[in-house]
């Protein structure tokens, strides 16, 4: 009898145990499922509301200047994990995101050219990259940049390929567009230096290249695409049949910028101010450091590295290119060389 109660006892006890150890496991599994861990942390985030696909439903604003610097916003849904912003394949800086926008600092167009491009937006940062250089003879461009007697040998002259890669558009996890277009007196002046860096505009202004080189007529011909005008003792008449040279020899239009320099909002720097450099300002430089110009060019990037450094490149005649790098022609090309710049004040 006491052992058939014993029994019964521990039966009983084993049962209350049971339905205490069973209540344990389930709370545990609640919490479980609260922190993520186990078999019930699995089950809570089957059932736990899945992240939202990004989606982009408008650009602002949806029209920006071909030279880019504005800052733009996408909205939608989903977005807070973009990291990465590329427009044309071209990529954004500035880029910040939250659920319901994106935004960023528009890149210039890549040849400022006016039309539709991509927005791609991306869960990956993209590194900005300097743009890459493109070399042409053009119409007879000699490869000397002035320097008389001189030339560049094909490692020299050789563009130096900088732009990384970018990933395709049609891998990003949302898209939209905006529109690039002329909108400013810089983005008239860099859009007819791209068009005319490799075909000249002979119709119009002729080629100073049959006379010692094209590079100071090419930089006149953006300033009147700036807004500047003919005028007495700046002009190339009848394709350059009749023109001053003021408009086509760079030691004569250096000086003469400088002395007219408050008439047309200029000022001029030296080479250690390239932090007050902008697009579509003037590069002259000299080959033999004898403070007689022997080049001159036109800004078409400014461009900031990660380490503070700051990248000029410029669009030219002799050579013939739309990015070429200021510090690869005084260092590479043109050893002992220098420059300065005459500086646009607004």
């Amino acid at each position: 009898m006491t052992a058939s109660l014993t029994r019964r006892s521990l039966l009983s006890l084993a049962g209350v145990t049971g339905i205490g150890l069973a209540v344990a496991a389930c709370s545990s599994g609640d919490r479980s499922g609260t922190d993520g861990g186990g078999k019930g942390g699995s089950a809570g985030g089957d059932s736990a509301t899945p992240t939202a696909k990004p989606v982009a439903k408008s650009v602002s604003p949806a029209q920006v200047p071909l030279a880019g610097g504005v800052t733009i916003t996408v909205a939608g849904t989903g977005l807070a994990a973009v990291k990465g912003v590329t427009v044309g394949g071209v990529a954004a800086r500035d880029v910040q995101a939250s659920a319901t926008k994106v935004t960023f600092t528009a890149p210039h167009q890549a040849m400022y050219t006016a039309g539709s491009a991509d927005v791609a937006l991306f869960t990956s940062a993209i590194e900005p990259s300097p743009s890459a250089n493109q070399s042409s003879d053009g119409n007879g461009s000699a490869a000397n940049d002035g320097q008389t007697g001189a030339t560049q040998d094909s490692a020299t002259a050789t563009p130096t390929p900088t732009t990384a890669p970018v990933p395709d558009a049609s891998t990003a996890v949302a898209t939209s567009t905006l529109a690039y277009a002329a909108l400013t007196d810089v983005d008239r002046q860099l859009q007819y230096a791209m068009a005319h860096w490799k075909d000249y505009n002979l119709a119009e202004y002729g080629t100073m290249n049959p006379i010692g080189g094209d590079c100071a007529n090419y930089v006149s011909q953006t300033l009147i695409a700036r807004g500047w005008q003919q005028r007495d003792d700046w002009y190339n008449r009848d394709a350059g049949a009749a023109h001053s040279a003021t408009w086509t020899y760079c030691p004569t239009m250096d000086p003469w910028l400088t002395t007219n320099a408050a008439e047309f909002g200029l000022t001029r720097r030296s080479l250690d101010e390239r932090d007050k450099v902008k697009v579509g300002d003037i590069v002259f430089y000299d080959w033999n450091d004898n403070d007689s110009p022997d080049h001159t060019t036109i800004v078409s990037e400014v461009f900031t590295e990660p380490d503070g450094t700051i990248r000029i490149k410029s669009a030219s005649h002799n050579q013939d290119g739309p990015y070429r790098d200021l510090d690869e022609m005084i260092t590479v090309q043109h050893p002992g060389g220098t420059a300065w710049f005459h500086t646009f004040d607004a």
